[in-house]
């Protein structure tokens, strides 16, 4: 997997060049100390010399753009002042993560006045921020002392974020059979979808679907095959003759989404017929291309479909998911869906059956089910209300019980942190779609960042 690159840009007074204060070379140490960090953490840091006055700033937000960086990283060295670096901060498209740290970890009476020149670099970060903030750019703070904290940590996440959100414009989402007729909750016009998100819609064509069945060959069928077995326990027998016709419908999806360069995409169950160029619904290739990264939602729903893909390609650990049915008793949610869930999320090993499709004209899919796996997670829903789009985020729990009588479903419990009535209650208030996302591991404040960096109202229910 690519590296999430980091530009990581030192901001700097002039005036304490032209006066010789005698701290750079330190700052500069301090500074390397830091890249060093964040490339320890797993990304790849491009650096650039200390910035003081506009041509700098702007030289330096060049080189970052230009090198395709995913995110800046600003460090305040010592007190910058606001309108040398706002103008080039605020024109990139680039996001913009804060890390707040200073040498000195001890700052108290004992400490030697003399490194007040070395740690006074917050009152810029105050400066800075404000005019960010005026200026409507969105940015994110990891505040901390490097290396007694996990600021690095802190920031690389919202690094990550950032450059899932930052992806999605730009990014492509196939569709395959269209929308599912009479949802109306999650509709988007293609032009909508691009003006709004920067997302461009692909419509799947009947014989290239067709081709690309045709160009399967027997050899990677067996291949497909023999990964499923051994990646599933088989619950109920089923044909080799299925599993390859399966395994043929999912493989030409597979290679549609590698030559149209798609980041996510959808499928419409009702839609999936020979003469649209599947014979099987492709539940087994949403399962996997979710665990590799690539988004998906159901129905046709290509804004989620790309939502997710985003989320997957900053917090890693994201599906598409529908909440089904309440379990009044326990306060908790049972998500489900026919056969598409994040295979990588699951409790156990997977399940693999035959399953009949009653839907349509299709023939019978072989199809992977599992549970997700018990954590902390949030609950996220991207939809349009009166006044433009909004992203609902929620902490929640994912709960297991030792008894499960739900093998060869999808299934997972999701439990709020607030009462199960409120919950309900309070995201329809709200207006969210029935379509929405779960991402593990994340908290609120790093959605919240996501949420913002794609003009998002963020609304935070907990």
């Amino acid at each position: 997997m690519k590296k999430i690159k980091i530009g990581f840009m030192p901001l700097y007074i002039k005036l304490y060049d032209d006066i010789n204060l005698n701290v750079r070379a330190r700052l500069d140490e301090f500074y390397e100390k830091l890249a060093c960090a964040f490339e320890e953490d797993g990304f790849e840091v491009v650096r650039n010399p200390f910035c003081r006055i506009k041509p700098e700033f702007e030289a330096c937000v060049a080189k970052f753009e230009s090198e395709k960086c995913d995110c800046i990283v600003t460090w305040h060295a010592a007190y910058s002042p606001s309108l040398e670096s706002i103008d080039a901060l605020a024109a990139t498209d680039l996001p913009i993560v804060v890390l707040d740290t200073t040498e000195t970890y001890d700052f108290f009476h004992s400490t030697d006045p003399d490194a007040i020149n070395l740690n006074h670099g917050i009152h810029g970060v105050m400066d800075m921020t404000n005019m960010l903030l005026r200026r409507g750019k969105a940015y994110a703070i990891a505040a901390g002392h490097f290396p007694q904290s996990d600021v690095i940590e802190k920031a690389g996440r919202l690094v990550k974020a950032a450059a899932g959100a930052a992806s999605l414009k730009g990014s492509r989402v196939g569709t395959i059979g269209g929308s599912f007729d009479g949802m109306g909750d999650f509709l988007i016009s293609d032009e909508e979808l691009l003006e709004t998100f920067g997302v461009t819609a692909v419509y799947s064509d009947g014989k290239t679907l067709t081709a690309l069945q045709s160009a399967v060959t027997e050899e990677e069928i067996e291949a497909e095959i023999e990964k499923d077995l051994e990646m599933c326990q088989v619950i109920s027998p089923f044909t080799r003759d299925t599993h390859a016709k399966t395994v043929r419908n999912c493989l030409a999806v597979r290679k549609w989404i590698e030559n149209e360069n798609l980041g996510a995409f959808t499928v419409n169950f009702r839609e999936i017929r020979p003469s649209n160029g599947l014979s099987v619904m492709p539940f087994m290739e949403a399962c996997k291309a979710m665990a590799r990264g690539t988004g998906y939602a159901g129905e046709g729903d290509v804004l989620t479909a790309a939502i997710t893909g985003a989320l997957l390609r900053g917090f890693g650990e994201a599906a598409f998911v529908e909440i089904f049915c309440p379990d009044w008793k326990g306060g908790s949610l049972c998500l489900s869906h026919m056969g598409e869930f994040n295979l990588a999320l699951s409790e156990k090993k997977p399940e693999i059956k035959e399953t009949d499709f009653i839907f349509g004209e299709a023939d019978n899919p072989i199809v992977c089910y599992g549970c997700y796996k018990a954590g902390e997670a949030v609950f996220i829903n991207v939809f349009k209300g009166q006044n433009g789009y909004n992203m609902l985020i929620s902490p929640v729990d994912m709960i297991q019980n030792k008894k499960d009588n739900y093998q060869g479903s999808v299934r997972g419990w999701m439990k709020p942190k607030m009462p199960l009535e409120r919950f309900l209650s309070e995201i329809s208030t709200h207006g969210v779609t029935h379509h929405s996302a779960l991402v593990y591991g994340a908290d609120l404040n790093e959605l919240e960042f996501f949420g913002k960096i794609l003009g998002l109202n963020v609304i935070t229910v907990k």
